[in-house]
């Protein structure tokens, strides 16, 4: 293949990435990958509200966390302790494609929306109504897969399980959301995660099939509903239950063969006493 012919689809290969940072504007990164957590001017979700944030630390600090939050907590820093501390424990994920000067872009973006009068960069709100019998239900079918997703999206059940369900039941690929409602801070701070899920592996699996108000709105029912009537299952349960399903289903298997081959001795040896006889008549 010649340089001019390899050139065009090298190009098309890198920037036809579906999360390819270089190619979206600040706005359009925000709203993507930190919306589900933090606000400018909006109130504290699961992370803080980030208005005046470059007043509270300094631009090298906040860079640096932002490109990789982990490495900073390892560092044991202070201040991103304090952050996961009030975030309930949950450690801000490292976003992919998040460059230097993206980083840089972002807080620019940032500072300009929080002098804004009317913030821009909040995820949709959540409909505040009552939930009802009628919504955990529904989530419960979006969750299990019975219902499909509009979007055509996974069940949650592919990869999620919750402390409600039964025996094996859901995967186990992912986190138990049994506590997720109360971990993502209720409604608002679940609802805007649905919206828009800033980890790498959900962005890559609903970026093409994104959720829906009203599956949204269901699934937060039945979330609530598990965080109020359940646990997450306790560590090793599920592989008991596996283990004992094994051994009772391989003593049964035993069991039947044993039975259908009750009679294939007596017969085998039948045959040969009857050829015996014959030979001795």
């Amino acid at each position: 293949m010649t340089k001019s012919r390899f050139f065009p689809i090298a190009f098309f290969l890198v920037c036809a990435a579906p999360f390819c940072a270089t190619a979206q504007q600040p706005g359009d990164f925000f709203q993507q990958n930190c919306s589900a957590c933090h606000t400018i001017g909006g109130g504290r979700r699961v992370g803080p509200d980030l208005k005046d944030v470059t007043k509270r630390k300094d631009r090298t600090w906040l860079e640096e966390f932002m490109e990789d939050p982990s490495a900073v907590l390892r560092k044991r820093d202070a201040y991103a302790l304090q952050l996961q501390r009030e975030a309930n424990g949950i450690a801000m994920p490292a976003v992919p494609g998040l460059t230097p000067a993206l980083a840089e872009a972002l807080l620019n973006y940032i500072d300009a929306q929080g002098g804004a009068p009317q913030p821009q960069a909040a995820a949709p709100s959540v409909a505040e109504r009552a939930f009802t019998p009628e919504d955990v239900a529904a989530g419960t079918e979006l969750f299990q897969g019975t219902r499909p997703l509009s979007q055509r999206g996974p069940a949650c059940m592919s990869c999620h399980t919750l402390g409600t369900m039964t025996g094996l039941a859901g995967g186990r690929l992912a986190p138990d959301l049994t506590l997720v409602y109360q971990r993502l801070g209720g409604r608002q701070g679940a609802g805007a995660w649905l919206a828009a899920p800033p980890t790498p592996v959900m962005q890559s699996v609903f970026h093409q099939h994104a959720l829906q108000p009203d599956e949204i709105l269901s699934l937060l029912s039945l979330f609530e509903d598990a965080s109020q009537r359940s646990q997450p299952a306790a560590a090793g349960t599920e592989m008991q239950i596996f283990l004992g399903a094994g051994v009772l289903g391989a003593a049964l298997g035993l069991f039947l063969m044993g039975w259908i081959w009750r009679h294939r001795i007596g017969g085998v040896r039948r045959t040969l006493l009857k050829a015996a006889q014959r030979g001795a008549a």
